[in-house]
């Protein structure tokens, strides 16, 4: 069934170079007939997602730090004045100091703590409350989030809290938005070697542990957790909503 999102426009945040989850989404969603704005941090972060997406149907890259209110209004002003409805979100932003990765959670800093977590999670409810007013038609929202946020995963620490707050969020968002047909889900992925990734110590040993125990016997690839997007984004997920969907392998099972 090909074509599944013609028509569509998705708004992807997220996309800082080619490993970045964000940017297998934003290929799978284009391959399928979605035109895409893309959000960008700053202008090295501009200069890289342009030319990591200039065979892609973008319409419009707009700058938004999501720490910013003054960014997030201006966000919402911008996409009205695209003239067409946005039909999914695409949250895939996530952060935490290196420090806070690399010792032990109970030493994890206040400050540390309020960062990941504004950046990680409090950021999925802002820019929902952003993007909502251009969603006429209704549509999808959708968080990337890991199985860190229920399960302890050495080393994750206080990235793990962050991705529970975001899966929590997430639930309250889909029941307050469902009434204007808006459906939000997380996809928990499995372990991809993102450059945020390679923050966690010894994430490679985490890599070896899904290839030997997971029933797949395979590391999660960014192109797996595109195509589980491009079903959240589609008619074919319309009754789908407050939920998560593990693309992982099957490490969710232990």
């Amino acid at each position: 069934m090909p074509n599944l999102l013609t028509g569509k426009t998705t708004l992807v945040s997220g996309i800082a170079n080619k490993w970045s989850i964000a940017y297998a989404i934003a290929e799978s969603f284009a391959r399928e007939g979605a035109e895409l704005v893309i959000t960008y941090l700053n202008d090295k972060q501009r200069e890289s997602a342009e030319a990591l997406t200039a065979h892609l149907p973008v319409v419009k890259m707009l700058p938004c730090d999501v720490t910013s209110d003054a960014d997030l209004a201006a966000l919402t002003v911008s996409l009205q004045e695209l003239g067409r409805p946005i039909d999914t979100l695409v949250h895939s932003l996530a952060f935490a100091n290196r420090e806070d990765l690399g010792q032990p959670f109970v030493d994890t800093s206040r400050e540390g703590f309020l960062l990941a977590h504004n950046v990680s999670a409090y950021s999925l409810i802002a820019m929902s409350r952003a993007v909502v007013p251009v969603m006429t038609n209704g549509g999808s929202i959708m968080a990337m989030s890991y199985l860190g946020a229920t399960r302890v995963v050495p080393n994750y620490n206080v990235m793990g809290v962050a991705k529970a707050a975001l899966e929590a969020s997430m639930r309250y968002l889909a029941n307050d938005l469902g009434p204007r047909k808006i459906r939000v889900n997380a996809i928990s992925a499995g372990p991809i070697k993102t450059a945020s990734a390679r923050g966690v110590k010894d994430f490679s040993s985490i890599l070896d542990v899904v290839k030997d125990k997971s029933p797949l016997r395979h590391p999660t690839e960014p192109g797996e957790v595109g195509d589980a997007a491009v079903f959240l984004a589609s008619d074919l997920s319309r009754g789908v909503t407050g939920n998560i969907m593990f693309v992982d392998s099957g490490m969710q099972l232990f």
